[in-house]
């Protein structure tokens, strides 16, 4: 390994190492699956002796992107099967952090697949503070973002999740998980623990709490739903949270039927509010599974922390 720590990606993937090859060689399919690029185009090489020259661009946003350059060079070790694709790369755009890199990616074949690694560093523009940019936001990023591609590309191989899938099954559940989370943290927060809303009270009243503790039941639920908004974050990819909201959600409706039946027929009522709660918990459950994960992937050499 090189002195320098540089970014560490590898993953055991499932399937014949030409067709590993075949997914990260060429632009086409390599700019599906590899989030770090929007596009990735070969330039001409007159000399098939000579490196491979390649443009690269990444969106950032704005309409702008960042565009740079890079050449690679493959090898075959005919003794070990393994195969290395090494390559150099730079930007010229004065807004861009990454000024020039290099790195690898190596094929490595084993019994029951490919171990498919990478390894890249670069230097910052920006002196000291876009050293500290890097250090702190840029690099952590970057190396997550490889990590997480590595994984789509491993799902696309071996469960012909196609990177498009993946992208959606991603943001599908992202957006359910934490349109969940804010409803709970909200409706735990304000009109409960914070106001302790008039109709919140009654509810409570009708179920047969006595007057005296109306205000620790409402707290208790506030405080409850405010956890659960915690264990949707935190267990991110976790189906047993919505399983439970799910469940909650039948069983709190069911309780304001019988209870508090006057507040279905009002405006904001429990029966659209819970329907959407549980509706969002059903579509985060049907997109949880089988979505890339960045943590899938060994971020060190093997006997390195």
């Amino acid at each position: 390994m090189p002195a320098r720590p540089g970014i560490y990606v590898e993953i055991l993937i499932r399937a014949e190492i030409d067709e590993v090859w075949r997914r990260t060689q060429q632009p086409e399919l390599h700019e599906q699956w590899d989030l770090r690029f929007s596009r990735i185009q070969y330039l001409p090489r007159p000399d098939p002796a000579a490196p491979q020259r390649f443009m690269y661009a990444t969106r950032i946003g704005g309409g702008l992107e960042i565009v740079g350059e890079g050449e690679s060079v493959g090898h075959i070790d005919g003794e070990t099967g393994i195969r290395t694709s090494s390559l150099k790369f730079s930007s010229d755009l004065p807004y861009s952090l990454i000024r020039s890199g290099s790195g690898y990616w190596r094929y490595v074949p084993r019994a029951e697949g490919v171990t498919f690694l990478t390894w890249y560093d670069y230097d910052t523009r920006f002196g000291a503070i876009g050293r500290l940019a890097d250090r702190l936001a840029f690099r952590p990023l970057l190396g997550w973002a490889t990590a997480w591609s590595f994984d789509r590309l491993r799902l696309w191989i071996e469960a012909g999740v196609t990177p498009a899938e993946s992208l959606r099954q991603t943001f599908t559940h992202a957006v359910s998980r934490l349109t969940l989370a804010a409803v709970f943290f909200y409706h735990g927060l304000v009109p409960k623990l914070l106001t302790h809303d008039a109709a919140e009270l009654a509810m409570f009243a009708d179920a047969g709490i006595s007057p005296e503790r109306l205000a620790l039941a409402v707290n208790l639920a506030g405080t409850g739903e405010l956890a659960l908004a915690a264990v949707l974050l935190f267990w991110w990819r976790s189906p047993w949270p919505l399983v439970v909201i799910f469940a909650l959600m039948i069983a709190a409706t069911m309780g304001v039927a019988i209870a508090s039946p006057r507040y279905l027929t009002g405006a904001f009522n429990p029966v659209t509010l819970n329907l959407a709660v549980a509706a969002l918990a059903l579509i985060d459950r049907g997109n949880v599974d089988g979505l890339p994960s960045a943590r899938r992937c060994r971020r060190a050499p093997e006997g390195q922390s």
